[in-house]
């Protein structure tokens, strides 16, 4: 039952954004992770080119990504820059108007930087692998263990974890941030 209007009680809706706990480690041997994704996930994986433009914020990331087929996706995330495992809140909201969507952005935020990749994504169980080939970074492969409402941040970790071990990452190539934070540290932003 509602409250009649001016009666001080304030209705507050709570909307939980899904959440992954993500890994992001470079790959120095291609071939070899290649192997190791295909017979985790039973497949040849699936190529998807994507270009991610994004925004400046106050807070969190905002990027666009253009799938390159009048496709694409706004994403908006909160993840620490931290290295191994780590917990990630975002939403997704798709358009049909990637380039028009891009263009009202950048007037309204102004564009931190852009990415583009190729990406390879396979499935394994609740994780999306992504091995990605990024144009002027190099390579690298990316674990997103989705959560479910009942599994914790650890329940992730264990699962991100396994799936190190199985596919060789190994703490030294592992990374903090988005690749636009790569390339902008690479041209000495």
């Amino acid at each position: 039952m509602m409250a009649a209007a001016g009666t001080g009680n304030v209705y507050q809706s709570f909307v939980r954004m899904p959440r992954n706990v993500e890994v992001k480690a470079r790959v120095h041997n291609w071939a070899h992770t290649l192997k190791e994704c295909k017979n985790l996930s039973e497949s040849t994986g699936e190529i998807i080119a994507q270009r991610d433009v994004f925004f400046n914020t106050q807070c969190g990331r905002l990027k666009l990504r253009d799938f390159k087929d009048g496709q694409g996706q706004l994403i908006y995330y909160e993840r620490p820059d931290l290295l191994g495992p780590k917990l990630s809140n975002y939403a997704i909201s798709n358009t049909a108007d990637p380039q028009g969507l891009e263009e009202v952005l950048t007037q309204a935020l102004g564009i931190r930087g852009s990415v583009v990749k190729e990406r390879l994504l396979f499935l394994v169980g609740q994780t999306r692998i992504h091995m990605d080939r990024v144009q002027d970074l190099g390579d690298f492969v990316e674990l997103e263990v989705v959560l479910t409402d009942s599994q914790t941040p650890d329940d992730g970790q264990h699962i991100a974890n396994n799936l190190m071990k199985s596919l060789g990452i190994a703490p030294e190539d592992l990374l903090t941030g988005a690749y636009v934070d790569l390339l902008q540290k690479d041209k000495g932003k």
